[in-house]
């Protein structure tokens, strides 16, 4: 299986919604974690109602920061903000890293997060098949 770590700023919208994307679209050959650079320590309520509307929130989905997984063997990194890329830790072992920016919905109508999940779910998810599919 292949690991993939999407690092974003706060870790409470866009890394969560790309996390559970990738866990349901790609189940048992890739594993998606998220991180934060500056994690909030929460999820935005509604990154978790977009997941829940669409099935698949899982409650192990929850705002990390980097240090967590600084250890973990991924295969890939994500950033999906500017802060993000810009700020990307060294790790331990050199991972291939690509930035895919999404804008933030965080203070913005429900409706910018499902056009967030959507915007994830077209340009991410091929881009994961391509990279470790």
């Amino acid at each position: 299986m292949k690991h993939v770590l999407i690092l974003c700023t706060g870790n409470s919208c866009r890394s969560i919604i790309a996390e559970a994307l990738i866990n349901d679209a790609f189940k048992g050959r890739v594993e998606a974690q998220s991180s934060g650079v500056r994690a909030s320590g929460r999820v935005n309520p509604n990154a978790k109602k977009v997941l829940e509307n669409h099935g698949i929130w899982e409650d192990r989905y929850h705002s990390k920061t980097i240090d967590t997984v600084m250890e973990f063997p991924f295969d890939l990194i994500v950033t999906v903000c500017d802060h993000a890329k810009e700020t990307c830790p060294m790790f331990p072992k050199p991972i291939r890293t690509i930035h895919v920016g999404f804008d933030d919905p965080d203070g913005k109508p429900f409706e910018a997060f499902e056009a967030t999940f959507e915007e994830i779910k077209t340009a991410l998810l091929p881009i994961i098949e391509t990279e470790l599919g």
